[in-house]
């Protein structure tokens, strides 16, 4: 049966509806007619991934390959692919577009045959080998099929689907209930298995699988202690809400919510306080009985980036306890025992190689705040407070053995000597407790002083919640400064933005130059980019099609987490993860920030790095 076809078909119209009972009736129904091995694929791909998540295969295929494929089977020219992706935003559709000369063929491709093809392009040396099966794959697909073939394969379905209601329609397609079918997958890390499980009346087999990533857990950002201890005080009169805390009987210490309504502090009783550094966000798996060596890094997305940080991979690769922590990767300071700045952990980002050189420059340690796992006992429904001993006690059993980091391969070659390189690669966050609002803003000033971003407030009782965000944990974290830019530059967006003019290049002024400084693309409303891009294709100044000079007449407020030094901006300098806080219809172009104004906010952080 050429059920593929089917697959596209389906994915098209959840594609063209937002109510989410309707996208999973439209799945139920789709699953009750296919195989339970067909329904295990089909389950995989509605997700919008290829391999499961325990599966360490992984297709290598850019955009680069797939353009070339397209544009072989479809003889466009560049200005006919650039055309047919901005009129849709999504190489997917666009493709669809391109390829219709495919039409008249016949649809065969099945959902085994579509798993075959891309167990081959996985297993596929070099790009010429993989462009052959893509070739091959997208050759046989008619226009429908090969959008989705390609949605796939880039990981961006765009059918607002998302696992959870696809779980949603697994347990009501089969008659399992749904929270037993989450637990399944989120244990075992493999959507057709767990099908194969919900089919067969299994579920209660599900055990942990170490190696794939459970999803974390996310706090709440708060600007000042006032409005920390509000929410605060909030997570902790409703304890049972499902915001975070486990349920539990009385307010803390025997206060009742009137007290707690007017002395909010009280609820700090309950908390502990931690610094939020400025790492990379990691949930690390370790000690599997049957790979004891075996040691993934995956981050806050679910990539794996094990290979960028081989000295944790070397560290924890003996520790002989099955376990799963949840921390921050931070570029660290052995002398001072303390983080270094983000910008000194960058060129580690997104290496498959790192040398023996940047491993001596730039070393790395887990910043542990959390145990997820631990000896085949899963922590997750655990108090904090729980948890947290439980941490404790495992970083004293390993922190010796994380020191004798054990290089592998070539890099046995080089000892490392330097008395700096050997270190514990495991350190555990300091966590105090509460009892005022006072301390909690002299924590952040000395968080501050210590180059970390701010301080997170957790609730003792919190359990852990994958992917949840709720008041149980939050962050305080103030805003460094705002500047007032200039647009120079204004670029279109993807998917329902590639339309618009919605990325802009901003400056500040220099004497009588204006400096680029940064890039930003959120913060605006629809109506906001609608009006801005009609006014800068009315002063555009230089077309390079996706991108445009435009005359220097817009005026933005933008905030940023931080300054960093860089070669990329004629000013020298880059913000941080910027963001548009409103256009300054009300400031002349003379008034914008200065080079000086961003020197001297650069200089005012705790956090900058050491300049030689």
């Amino acid at each position: 049966m050429n059920n593929f076809l089917q697959f596209a078909e389906l994915c098209d119209a959840l594609a063209a509806t937002t109510r989410k009972l309707e996208k999973r009736a439209l799945m139920v129904a789709y699953l009750k007619e296919l195989s339970v091995e067909d329904a295990g694929r089909a389950a995989l791909y509605l997700s919008g991934t290829v391999f499961a998540e325990t599966d360490p295969r992984v297709l290598n295929v850019g955009g680069s390959l797939l353009s070339k494929a397209v544009t072989q089977l479809s003889g466009a020219d560049r200005n006919a692919m650039h055309a047919a992706y901005r009129q849709h935003g999504d190489f997917g559709a666009a493709s669809q577009d391109l390829l219709h000369s495919q039409s008249a063929l016949r649809a065969v491709l099945t959902l085994a045959q579509v798993e075959e093809a891309f167990t081959a392009i996985a297993a596929a040396s070099g790009p010429a080998a993989k462009l052959t099966l893509l070739l091959d794959l997208l050759g046989h697909a008619i226009p429908i099929e090969a959008k989705y073939l390609i949605k796939l394969m880039t990981g961006d379905m765009r059918t607002g689907v998302k696992q959870s209601l696809v779980e949603e329609a697994i347990a009501h397609a089969y008659g399992a209930e749904i929270n037993a079918v989450r637990r399944a997958v989120m244990l075992h890390g493999n959507l057709p298995e767990v099908v194969g499980m919900v089919a067969s009346g299994r579920l209660h087999e599900a055990r942990m699988k170490l190696f794939h990533p459970l999803g974390f857990m996310l706090a709440s950002p708060v600007e000042s202690v006032e409005e920390a201890l509000g929410r605060f005080a909030q997570e902790v009169l409703a304890p049972s809400t499902g915001s975070g805390q486990a349920p539990r009987a009385g307010a803390p210490l025997g206060a009742d919510a009137a007290e707690i309504e007017q002395n909010p502090e009280i609820a700090l009783l309950e908390a502990q306080i931690e610094d939020k550094y400025d790492g990379i966000r990691a949930q690390l798996h370790c000690g599997d009985a049957d790979d004891p060596e075996r040691v993934v890094l995956f981050s806050r997305n679910r990539e794996d980036v094990s290979a960028s940080f081989p000295e944790l991979v070397e560290a924890f690769a003996g520790i002989g306890e099955p376990a799963i922590l949840d921390g921050e990767i931070l570029a660290w300071n052995s002398v001072g025992q303390q983080a270094l700045p983000f910008s000194t952990l960058q060129q580690r980002l997104g290496r498959k190689r790192v040398k023996h050189q940047m491993r001596e420059q730039t070393p790395v340690v887990f910043m542990a705040f959390d145990i997820l796992y631990l000896n085949g006992v899963l922590l997750l429904e655990q108090p904090l407070s729980e948890r947290r001993a439980a941490l404790e006690a495992l970083a004293h059993r390993i922190a010796a053995s994380t020191q004798r980091v054990s290089t592998r391969g070539q890099a046995n070659l080089f000892v490392l000597e330097d008395a700096r390189q050997n270190f514990s690669r495991i350190v555990l966050a300091p966590a105090i407790r509460l009892r005022s609002g006072e301390q909690l803003d002299a924590a952040y000033e000395q968080a501050r002083a210590r180059g970390n971003e701010g301080v997170m407030l957790k609730s003792l009782n919190s359990i852990y919640q994958p992917g949840r965000r709720g008041l149980a944990w939050l962050k305080l974290k103030r805003e460094l400064a705002t500047l007032d830019v200039i647009v120079t530059g204004a670029e279109f967006g993807n998917g329902r933005r590639a339309s618009v003019l919605s990325d802009y290049t901003f400056a500040i002024r220099d004497g009588e130059e204006l400096k680029n400084v940064g890039k930003a693309y959120s913060g605006l409303t629809d109506a906001e980019i609608a009006e801005l891009t009609d006014f800068f294709k009315a002063h555009t100044l230089e077309d390079f099609g996706t991108f445009r000079t435009v005359e220097p007449l817009i005026v933005l407020e933008v905030a940023f987490n931080n300054v960093m030094r860089s070669s990329r901006h004629a000013s020298g300098f880059a913000l941080r993860f910027p963001r548009i806080l409103r256009i300054r219809t009300d400031k002349p172009v003379s008034e914008i920030d200065t080079l000086e104004r961003v020197e001297e906010i650069y200089n005012s952080q705790p956090d900058r790095p050491v300049e030689s």
